[in-house]
């Protein structure tokens, strides 16, 4: 049986954070958190690692992740671009936004024909995570529309330094997810009240245990050719847009609406940490390093 890959979404220059985050070193030996993603994924027994990266900063991002990774597991790279669109369609040339989380799953369509794990580049998951997606990921081969999301609780998910984009989640009695709505410009405020703004606009109050999507999931690989139908939709509809974006759980919610797809939601221990403000730096290395002190990780790691 062939193991499942992981693939990383690590195209985003981190516009509110500046630079390329995703090399900036949080680990006591000059890890990034991705190594650890990392780390933790080829324990989990995954087979196969492929990123989505920019063409601009290819070459650097290449080299480092071959002298750190090379030789442990399959590396593969794709890159999101914003031409990369359907044949016979034309590119608005003021376009600059790139087309979202679930365009950047689609150009990595030829690089995976197992079941498959997505997670972003500057997010850290947890062991337990990556281990229970994994184990999930193993029972589904050959299958069409099995889909998977690890939720988190939207009160362990948040950032002291400012507010944060989640995607809210509605479970069934069974476990399966029936919509993940994303919200915008959710924190927490000085009575401990946790708000956010959802997709009509309207502020809404989120319950600490609350599962959010933090884009940790999992999928057979069929969403290719349903998500590609999809993206030449959005396209077609909204492709002359300039800030239209085709995200992940809008591809998820279409096909668990047209009774394609179910998406069994795993539920972990495990608390997110991450970097979306420079002023989250601190805190996460601080976070990392009393993880290697415990002896959940090694220093080196690699």
């Amino acid at each position: 049986m062939s193991k499942p890959s992981l693939l990383i979404l690590a195209a985003g220059m981190g516009s509110r954070y500046g630079g390329l985050k995703q090399m900036d070193q949080m680990g006591p030996s000059g890890e990034t958190i991705m190594d650890y993603s990392v780390y933790d994924a080829l324990e989990a027994g995954f087979g196969k690692i492929v990123f989505v990266i920019r063409k601009s900063f290819r070459r650097e991002f290449e080299q480092k992740i071959c002298g750190k990774y090379g030789g442990k597991i399959e590396l593969a790279f794709a890159e999101q671009e914003l031409d990369k669109i359907p044949q016979g369609m034309l590119l608005n040339p003021d376009r600059e936004k790139p087309w979202g989380t679930g365009h950047a799953v689609l150009v990595a369509n030829e690089f995976i024909n197992t079941p498959f794990a997505v997670i972003n580049a500057d997010d850290y998951y947890g062991q337990h995570s990556f281990k229970i997606l994994a184990d999930y990921l193993n029972t589904i081969n050959g299958q069409r529309g099995a889909f998977s999301m690890v939720g988190f609780k939207a009160g362990n998910t948040l950032s002291e330094s400012g507010s944060v984009s989640r995607g809210i989640c509605t479970t069934n009695k069974e476990g399966f997810l029936e919509s993940v709505e994303e919200h915008h410009n959710i924190l927490r405020d000085n009575s401990g009240v946790i708000t956010g703004e959802n997709s009509s606009g309207d502020i809404v109050k989120i319950t600490d245990n609350t599962y959010v999507s933090m884009n940790m999931w999992g999928f057979t690989p069929d969403l290719f050719q349903e998500g590609n139908k999809l993206f030449s939709h959005f396209m077609q509809t909204k492709g002359n847009e300039l800030k239209s974006e085709f995200y992940i759980p809008y591809v998820v919610n279409k096909l668990l609406e047209s009774g394609y797809a179910k998406c069994k939601v795993l539920t972990t221990p495990d608390s997110w940490f991450g970097v979306t403000y420079k002023e989250d730096r601190q805190f996460v290395s601080g976070k990392v390093s009393q993880l290697v002190k415990e002896g959940k990780y090694p220093t080196p790691l690699f």
